[in-house]
């Protein structure tokens, strides 16, 4: 529970403002912003549910606009870095993995995949495409190799872009492990620690729960392939409009027990 590496961990939060899937909707992002901005207070943190990247057109943007806002509420308050954090998204889990391409065993297959769900509009963003990538991808290795680094430096080209990569957790919990936020799911079977892909792809098992997971008393998502828009149980809280798919980009303040206390949409 100490990796920090895996998880974040918000600590003496009084408000707790999450933002739900932004799909590189860079318009709504800063729309949202601006509300957000006029609304936050000391003690405050700020949780992104993932799924920052991928499908919309202005995806470089929405990073650009990520980094400024996280400037700005750091000078607010003083507020410490891991007052605001970034969650690994399946959008996110998917362009590490392109990054990666070279090792898959079937690239050209993974590639198909990913691009199924989304991950062609990063790759455009970064200066590349769908035909260019799956060109590569049945080309061999070294090849392959070559196309992913020229990936990466075209990411290292735009300030803050890979620093903000780096900075994406699998989780994150307040210190008191009262609240929980993940992506789109997890697997209530298992402990935290050995949650992984559960993480962005089980929605279904995420839609069960019944009851408490561990000693968290609420578990909050940003990410429902039916995209309901704010959905309460009585452990759960999904917050998925529908951005990147149409409908509005969502955040909700919750208090430290997780209820939910103010929304905003853009």
């Amino acid at each position: 529970m100490r990796d920090r590496q895996k998880f974040a961990v918000l600590r003496a939060a009084r408000r707790i403002w999450t933002i739900s899937s932004v799909h590189g909707e860079a318009d709504r992002l800063d729309r949202l912003h601006a509300q957000l901005e006029g609304r936050l207070r000391r003690g405050d943190r700020v949780v992104y549910l993932g799924n920052v990247i991928g499908r919309g057109e202005n995806i470089r943007q929405t990073l650009d606009h990520i980094i400024e806002f996280r400037r700005g509420f750091l000078a607010l308050h003083q507020n410490f870095p891991e007052d605001i954090a970034f969650l690994r998204g399946g959008q996110e889990e998917m362009w590490q993995k392109l990054l990666q391409l070279q090792f898959a065993s079937d690239p050209r297959g993974v590639l198909s995949w990913m691009l199924d769900q989304g991950v062609g509009a990063t790759l455009e963003a970064y200066g590349s495409s769908a035909k260019e990538g799956l060109r590569e991808a049945a080309s061999g290795p070294l090849q392959l190799t070559r196309w992913t680094g020229r990936l990466r430096s075209a990411i290292q080209d735009n300030p803050g872009h890979y620093q903000i990569m780096n900075e994406i957790r699998r989780a994150a919990y307040t210190s008191d492990r009262r609240v929980l936020f993940v992506h789109t799911g997890l697997d209530p079977t298992r402990p935290l620690e050995t949650q992984k892909d559960s993480f962005w792809w089980s929605s279904a098992a995420f839609a069960r729960l019944k009851e408490p997971y561990g000693d968290f008393q609420r578990i909050v998502r940003g990410y429902d392939p039916a995209h309901p828009g704010l959905e309460t149980g009585d452990y759960t809280v999904t917050l998925d409009a529908g951005c990147g798919f149409g409908g509005p980009l969502m955040a909700a303040c919750l208090t430290p027990e997780g209820d939910v206390i103010e929304t905003l949409e853009a």
